[in-house]
């Protein structure tokens, strides 16, 4: 794969026991140091131009003068310092060079991924949250849309948090589909089923919240079930995951059961279908805090681009799961 990467992003510098600090993109590289055909890529950062297309300009003002005066604490769990302003565009321009990448045809062992951090998929319209300044993945997404070079954009969430961000921004426009798979009640408390989009956008939201303990037989079936066909069905140009890797079973902050193994089942999902929809497929870093299973996700994800072909779970999704398949089925607009 291609992996997106600049030492920019380190110097956002959290603080030790802050859980997103720089030494998870120092393990995803070592990790990656194992592995043949990685590729790093730089790419300029984006531009206040590209964030305030998704960003409110009185927020994006705030937070620039923010870190001029040296940061601190926007809220209790999301932390800034002055060098938070240069590391949050360079990582929002990295998940631009993904999307535009995966368009301009870099697919197969070339297929994008972009190492960025801070992480975007909190971060609202107007605020900063959930150590998220910009959303990286909705910069990405509106650019290539007002480029013209893409007309509808599938963004796939598969952190363990709800990118309650992400479709903040386009719970009313019908050219993105966002779709999270969430441990239900997790931060930040959003992304109910019945959360389906609004006005225009009605139907491009699809929220699968599913109950802790869920593991890879439950993410292979709504993935099978749910996601699969509503992304077929709205016919993307173009694929991004926010992939997050913090619902493995032994991440410290979830209760999730997927394994490393199960990230290359959901890589070979996506990538099935983002051939079978004839889309262009990307990759954004979202979460994942145990180092271990952090660069061992990422790692997996590349494996499978590099010829690997992961084990799919022969049991049957659990009680709790199929009731959230069935009640998606019977009630969203999408399956309508």
């Amino acid at each position: 794969m291609n992996f997106g990467y600049s030492e920019v992003c380190l110097a956002h510098d959290t603080g030790k026991r802050h859980p997103e600090n720089p030494d998870r993109l120092r393990a995803i590289r070592q990790a990656l140091t194992r592995k043949h055909g990685v590729e790093y890529v730089e790419s300029p950062p984006a531009t206040e131009a590209d964030v305030t297309a998704v960003h409110d300009e009185g927020y994006v003002k705030e937070l620039r003068e923010f870190c001029d005066s040296g940061g601190g604490n926007w809220d209790p769990d999301t932390v800034a310092v002055e060098a938070t302003w240069d590391a949050a565009l360079e990582s929002a321009g990295l998940a631009k060079w993904a999307a535009n990448s995966a368009l301009d045809g870099e697919d197969g062992r070339a297929t994008p991924f972009a190492l960025g951090r801070p992480p975007g998929h909190h971060a609202v319209e107007d605020d900063a949250m959930g150590f998220c300044f910009f959303n990286n993945a909705a910069v990405a997404a509106q650019a290539v849309i007002d480029d013209d070079r893409a007309e509808r954009v599938a963004i796939i969430d598969w952190d363990v948090h709800h990118g309650n961000g992400t479709q903040d921004i386009f719970y009313n426009d019908g050219n993105v589909f966002y779709i999270s798979i969430h441990e239900d009640g997790l931060y930040p408390g959003t992304g109910e089923i019945e959360e389906a989009g609004e006005g225009g956008g009605n139907g491009t939201t699809l929220n699968a919240p599913l109950p802790a303990g869920a593991g890879d037989p439950e993410y292979r079936s709504v993935f099978d079930e749910l996601i699969a066909p509503a992304v077929l069905e709205f016919d993307p140009d173009l694929v991004l995951v926010s992939a997050g890797f913090d619902a493995h079973r032994h991440d410290p902050i979830s209760r999730m059961r997927v394994s490393t193994e199960g990230y290359g089942m959901l890589t070979a999902q996506v990538r099935e279908l983002a051939d079978e929809s004839n889309a262009a497929l990307g990759f954004v870093l979202e979460g994942g805090y145990g180092l271990d299973t952090l660069s061992d996700g990422v790692a997996m994800v590349h494996e499978v681009f590099d010829g690997m072909d992961p084990v799919v779970p022969e049991e049957e999704e659990n009680e709790e799961v199929r009731e959230v398949i069935t009640e998606l089925l019977d009630t969203h607009p999408m399956f309508e």
